[in-house]
């Protein structure tokens, strides 16, 4: 029995939207098309190495886990909104995010499925980077190799970042390296 034309409209409609769309958020961090940079589209350039070299991948319990999302990108994404917002005029950011390990491990055998990351202060979130800033003139005036960690993480208050964002712990890392090291006094 054919269906009715609303109902192949519906359908047609539906497909048609999923395929516009656009891509879908990656599956595996680590596939050959992911990304290894944000399209610049500000004062901050930010790349990363192939995320199957990162700790949270190689020394993962569960690897499989540890390589779905889009966690690598959404990190680069927050850190060039976040140095953005401190640079002066003209100033200009590169910066490359070496090696992630996100807060929490799985834990098989736990009582739980080896899917769900646990949280605990044996896990602390780390993020080594390596940076360098441009004056208006184009002229390199800071840079370096940083190595972002915080063993007391779950001990800290909320801060900026919404407790219902599983990447709060690595945006908090950025956070204050920004505040740290580029805003600097005054900012």
């Amino acid at each position: 029995m054919p269906r009715p034309r609303h109902i192949q409209a519906l359908v047609i409609g539906t497909l048609l939207a999923f395929a516009l769309a656009g891509p879908a958020i990656a599956a595996d961090v680590t596939d050959a098309d992911y990304p290894r940079s944000l399209e610049q589209d500000g004062p901050v350039a930010v790349s990363w190495a192939d995320p199957s070299g990162f700790t949270e991948i190689r020394h993962s319990r569960n690897r499989f886990e540890a390589r779905r999302g889009d966690w690598v990108r959404d990190i680069a994404r927050h850190l060039a909104r976040r140095a953005g917002d401190v640079l002066g005029p003209g100033e200009r950011l590169e910066v490359e995010i070496t090696d992630i390990k996100r807060a929490g491990d799985f834990e098989p055998g736990a009582g739980r499925g080896d899917h769900v990351r646990v949280v605990r202060d044996i896990y602390p979130p780390r993020i080594h980077l390596s940076y360098s800033r441009h004056d208006a003139a184009g002229n390199v005036v800071d840079g370096g190799e940083r190595e972002l960690t915080d063993l007391g993480f779950l001990q800290r208050g909320v801060g900026m970042v919404s407790m219902s964002d599983p990447l709060r712990h690595e945006k908090r890392l950025i956070d204050d390296w920004v505040r740290r090291d580029l805003a600097g006094p005054g900012r």
